[in-house]
């Protein structure tokens, strides 16, 4: 099984649609902390929505187009993150996460991208790597920064939440920026 040690007691590992049960219960306890954030918090809501939102990632990961991967903490499904977008052709993606409270504070997130950014980068070939985020969710900005990444501008009004337009930051990374981090520059 694949499986990535992010920290004592937390993992990294693929988040597929047999999982729908698991990601419903995770869902539920995370749907207040994430939804504002992540659109498909909110169509989440029943075995049904949340196997759907599962099997879309799968399918595009079956077209090399994305993926999604969960965050496991002492065995609970805690978060994850997902290339949102992956076009190796191109050399761009688009990474994202999601964490509900029990695993915030440990660094898990950045640990996790940080091997989906290592990954697209040095075995894909990715070039450049896109974040994208409201620009008062701070901790989901934090992230970026932590990673190295600049902040390219903002999308005025992009983003429709609950009948509400809202601004969008454009984080991104270029591979040689992500090759010329440090060891320590890695380790924060």
């Amino acid at each position: 099984m694949f499986a990535i040690n992010l920290d004592e007691g937390a993992e990294l590992r693929l988040l597929e649609p047999w999982q729908a049960e698991e990601f419903l219960a995770h869902m539920d306890r995370a749907r207040a902390a994430v939804d504002p954030w992540i659109p498909w918090a909110t169509r989440s809501t029943d075995l049904d929505s949340a196997r759907a939102t599962l099997q879309r990632f799968a399918d595009l990961a079956a077209r090399d187009a994305g993926r999604l991967y969960g965050i496991w903490l002492d065995g609970t499904l805690v978060g994850g993150v997902m290339f949102v977008s992956f076009d190796a052709a191109a050399g761009k993606c688009e990474v994202g996460c999601w964490l509900e409270p029990a695993g915030q504070g440990r660094g898990l997130v950045t640990r996790a991208v940080g091997h989906l950014v290592d990954w697209a980068v040095r075995v894909r070939g990715i070039h450049r790597i896109a974040w994208l985020c409201r620009p008062e969710n701070t901790a989901s900005s934090n992230i970026a920064r932590r990673l190295g990444m600049r902040r390219d501008g903002v999308l005025r009004e992009e983003f429709l939440y609950q009948g509400v337009r809202h601004d969008t930051e454009v984080w991104s990374l270029l591979a040689p920026e992500w090759l010329a981090r440090t060891p320590a520059d890695a380790a924060s």
